[in-house]
């Protein structure tokens, strides 16, 4: 099953900018496939501005959101894997969504369910 997170995402972007707010994305930096200035990074994570004012070329992708956009005046490409994204809300008021740390992407899938025990097959006869 597809995770629910990135539509998730994508919904709460829509909503955002429906209200004339400003987007915003906290992400954990520390993240192995996030691609971000680290410069900017503060206790191990990132807050994106992903106002379409402020970015260029957005992708809100099922793995990752990507976009360009400007780091004290120099052109920086971003890449935040959904699976580092930790919650998404509108500046002006903190409305939004936050998700848990944990990455339920590479957790073990859970056992399938134990199968049936068989029954014996129902015998008849016939009676005269």
């Amino acid at each position: 099953m597809t995770s629910l997170k990135p539509y998730l995402i994508r919904a709460i972007y829509e909503w955002i900018l429906d209200n004339d707010l400003t987007p915003h994305l906290l992400v954990n930096a520390n993240h192995h496939n996030a691609v971000l200035p680290m410069q900017f990074v503060q206790d191990g994570r990132m807050i994106l501005n992903i106002r379409p004012a402020a970015i260029d070329a957005l992708s809100l992708g099922d793995d990752a959101i990507e976009f360009n956009t400007r780091f004290s005046g120099k052109s920086t490409y971003i890449c935040a894997p959904v699976s580092a994204v930790l919650a998404i809300y509108a500046k002006e008021n903190g409305q939004g969504m936050v998700f848990d740390e944990d990455d339920s992407q590479n957790e073990e899938p859970p056992p399938p369910p134990p199968e049936p025990t068989k029954k014996a097959k129902p015998s008849l006869r016939v009676l005269k």
